[in-house]
């Protein structure tokens, strides 16, 4: 409450700024809507409304994406309508497929695009519930949706472009310098860190994770927001590399005796100090003389392994301060790898797309029966809360709050619709008596916490309120659409409710699963992109493992562990492919072979009884990398390899200990 109070009483500036381009977004739709005679002015209004984000980049691309799935929307509602206008059941069936299908799509694609998938979705609902009586109007109806929500989404941008613009990526290059500063501290508290230690490997991750769906942002800021958005991709490779040889670090540090790391302590004391003020030319000097250190014969193999890894560590330090000035200047590199993956889960987002078809089905049998005449207004709110809500893990929680937000407009929007609005008359006092409800609600749009409420009443406020050219005020319409608004909300938030993956288990293995595969694929993927597309994968991964985690039970808590490890020989198989293509002289078909016999072992997964299957082929490619000759690259690929097969033995050995997978 006290949130709530500070958000609408005291809002910051950027909060007002919000509100404000909002407010004159949506008034400058709804004046051109009812200037040019359209048959819905409020669907201008509420896209407006819709589209509005705090940042300059955010509206354009949540624009375009609106306006593709509105048009691909229109195209399929035009469509189903033709096949199946004489059966309803066909037709809500079709309907129901269509919302499913959407749903799970905008699941699988984790990014700003989904949002089409989403309009595609209840656009067919907008469009076609209306005309099911009247299916030679189909046609007219799209054409007209089409208008008003374009009208919406070029005033929307117009009014942020000219207005207090805010650019993602100004915000862009602070949340870069933040995500590397995190890197650098994640990897210096690696190099002597807890093995399982979680808070500062999930906080770094989280970081890259965030700062990397901005980029997408940025690419319709000019071409200085593009050359940022590539230069970050660069970014985001070189952290994730840096956790990655820091950890490798830590397990090499972890193969020495007591005696062996009491001698390596000052070294690694030098190398976490010069983490912590990173300088090119102190790195550089310590670079060179760990390298030094390496090379002496006096030392055993597994010491000179360790100084070896920590000069890479070094240069990787380098790279990585590179790359963020590049981003920093707005410069992006030639040699710029494919941006991050993220985790796909086909049958999470199967689920998900079920409950929206169920709950669909489940109103409009309700309507088919019944003959309720309200009830296309509840088939539509059903389909638009599923189609924004369905795909969220926390979708129960965001539906209450999107149903508290109709509970906030109701009285209002009786008190404006039915009491204010008849006595007023001429735009001015229209876009006055619809203003001030809608500035409140958008202040509350522009904190998180608040977001779900204040746009749900912000919308439902347009609705019920209905303005346009001919203006209409009836009591008896205004209770029959609150109730089928109310009525279509509680549908899908019950759906929610009711089919949900309560399963951290089956969640966890289904992670566990996709990891195996991806380990597979790493084989033979191509080095260009590989870190960005494991390292994406593996964080997302992690970063969904540590949600559940609490939840888990406590015999099943190793799913932590699991990920750690396969987060673990991932970076190893990386690390060892980069020395083996960075050699002067190939091995001949002895890498290719050790590759070929690697991947079974890895899409099997770990169990007790396969602990020693690496030691064939790595015995096989030692031997190669021995006849090669001793160079530092030569050197740093057998440190790969031998902690390669120590990973993968304490990996199985990991299984032994807790009875196996799950």
């Amino acid at each position: 409450m006290r949130d709530t109070l500070q958000a609408l009483c005291a809002p910051d500036t950027q909060a007002v700024q919000f509100a404000i381009k909002t407010l004159l977004g949506a008034g400058l739709a709804l004046w051109c809507a009812i200037r040019f005679g359209l048959e819905q002015p409020q669907w201008a209004l509420m896209t407006a409304v819709i589209v509005a984000q705090p940042l300059s980049g955010m509206v354009v691309q949540k624009g375009l994406a609106r306006l593709l799935g509105t048009l691909i929307g229109t195209a399929m509602a035009v469509l189903i309508m033709a096949l199946f206008a004489q059966t309803p059941w066909l037709f809500l069936l079709a309907l129901a497929g269509w919302l499913g299908l959407c749903t799970a799509a905008s699941t699988l694609l984790r990014s700003a695009w989904s949002y089409s998938f989403v309009l595609a979705g209840y656009t067919v609902a907008i469009i076609g519930l209306p005309a099911i009586g009247h299916p030679l109007t189909v046609f007219d109806q799209a054409v007209s949706r089409c208008t008003e929500i374009s009208l919406g989404i070029i005033c929307a941008t117009v009014v942020n472009a000219l207005l207090w613009p805010q650019r993602v990526e100004l915000r862009l290059a602070k949340q870069a310098r933040d995500a590397w500063l995190a890197g650098i501290q994640a990897a210096s508290a690696a190099l002597t860190g807890e093995r399982k230690e979680r808070q500062g490997l999930l906080g770094v991750l989280g970081r890259i994770v965030a700062v990397d769906a901005q980029r997408e942002h940025a690419w319709f800021e000019g071409n200085r927001g593009r050359q940022r958005a590539i230069a970050l991709r660069v970014l985001s490779r070189d952290l994730l590399s840096l956790l990655r040889l820091a950890r490798g670090v830590a397990r090499q540090w972890r193969q020495l005796t007591e005696s062996e790391a009491h001698q390596l302590v000052p070294w690694l004391d030098e190398v976490q100090q010069a983490l912590v003020e990173p300088r090119q030319e102190v790195l550089e000097a310590l670079r060179e003389r760990l390298l030094s250190a390496s090379e002496a014969e006096d030392l055993p193999a597994v010491q000179q392994y360790c100084l070896a890894r920590m000069a890479v560590l070094l240069r990787q330090a380098q790279s990585a301060a590179d790359a963020l000035t590049a981003v920093e200047k707005g410069e992006a590199p030639v040699d710029a790898p494919p941006a991050m993956s993220w985790h796909r889960d086909v049958q999470t987002a199967a689920i998900y797309g079920l409950r929206s078809a169920l709950a669909f089905l489940a109103l409009a049998s309700f309507w088919l029966a019944t003959g309720w005449t309200a009830a296309v207004g509840a088939l539509t709110l059903t389909c638009v809360v599923c189609c924004l809500f369905a795909s969220r893990e926390n979708a129960e929680q965001i539906g209450f709050s999107f149903l508290r937000g109709i509970l906030y407009a109701l009285p209002v929007a009786f008190f404006v619709g039915q009491l204010l609005l008849p006595q007023l008359s001429g735009f001015p006092t229209l876009c006055l008596a619809l203003g001030v409800p809608l500035f409140f609600a958008a202040l509350g749009m522009a904190k998180p916490a608040l977001g779900a409420t204040a746009t749900s009443f912000c919308l439902h406020f347009i609705v019920l309120c209905a303005p346009q050219n001919a203006m209409r005020y009836d009591v008896a319409s205004f209770l029959n659409q609150a109730i089928a608004i109310l009525i279509g909300v509680g549908f899908a938030v019950l759906a929610f409710r009711l089919i949900v993956l309560r399963n951290p288990v089956w969640h966890a293995r289904r992670l566990l699963e996709a990891t195996l595969a991806d380990l597979g694929r790493l084989t033979r993927r191509a080095l260009l992109g590989a870190e960005n597309w494991f390292g994406g994968r593996m964080a997302d991964r992690l970063l969904q493992l540590a949600r559940h985690y609490p939840l888990l039970p406590a015999q099943a808590r190793n799913r932590w562990d699991d990920g750690l490890a396969s987060l673990d020989l991932g970076d190893e198989l990386l690390h060892l492919r980069r020395c083996l293509a960075a050699a002067d002289s190939p091995l001949g078909g002895a890498e290719e072979r050790f590759l070929r016999r690697l991947e079974p072992i890895l899409l099997q997964g770990p169990q007790p009884q396969w602990a020693a299957a690496l030691d064939a082929p790595v015995a096989d490619l030692l031997t190669a990398l021995r006849d090669a000759g001793s160079s530092i690259d030569r050197r740093l690929a057998r440190a790969a390899l031998l902690q390669l097969q120590y990973s993968w033995r304490d990996w199985c050995e990991q299984q032994e200990a807790s009875h196996g997978l799950a």
